[in-house]
């Protein structure tokens, strides 16, 4: 069985429901087991258990939360020690005020360090979430899940 990790931060509430729906998508996948975890939970394990990962950020000045920074920086040495060969499938989705393109450089240059690979292009949710948001992230979610039962990721 592969495993996918939801791996998000969330003050407003605004990414938890964006990565409720990624959850919700990834779970019509049978041959896949999912976590949902928010970055200040999830831990080096975690990561090392996962076949693929789907980050989930507000874009806050520019940049990827401090929530999912952190985590990313708790990982990333651990990570190294423990799989330097690695080459785990990713995708993004980031919601912001903002264009979401800060955040979307920002983990594509730390991710080369771990190493990972994007799969999906970033979905990027600006302002309020409307139904076509929530559908995309569950779209998401069904995907990199599908994607790793096939063998793809």
């Amino acid at each position: 069985m592969k495993n996918l990790l939801i791996v998000y931060h969330s003050q407003s509430g605004t990414n938890a429901r964006l990565m409720q729906a990624a959850y919700d998508g990834a779970l019509q996948e049978s041959e896949v087991e999912t976590r949902l975890l928010r970055a200040s939970e999830a831990n080096t394990e975690d990561l090392l258990w996962a076949d693929a990962v789907i980050f989930g950020s507000p874009e806050n000045f520019g940049y990827l939360s401090g929530g999912l920074t952190d985590f990313l920086a708790r990982t990333f040495y651990p990570y190294q020690h423990h799989a330097p060969n690695r080459n785990l499938a990713y995708a993004l989705v980031v919601g912001t005020g903002n264009d979401g393109s800060g955040a979307i450089r920002q983990l594509q240059r730390i991710v080369r360090g771990y190493p990972m690979r994007e799969a999906a292009e970033a979905i990027i949710v600006r302002g309020e979430i409307q139904a076509a948001d929530l559908l995309r992230c569950e779209e998401l979610g069904l995907t990199m899940a599908a994607g790793l039962a096939l063998g793809i990721f």
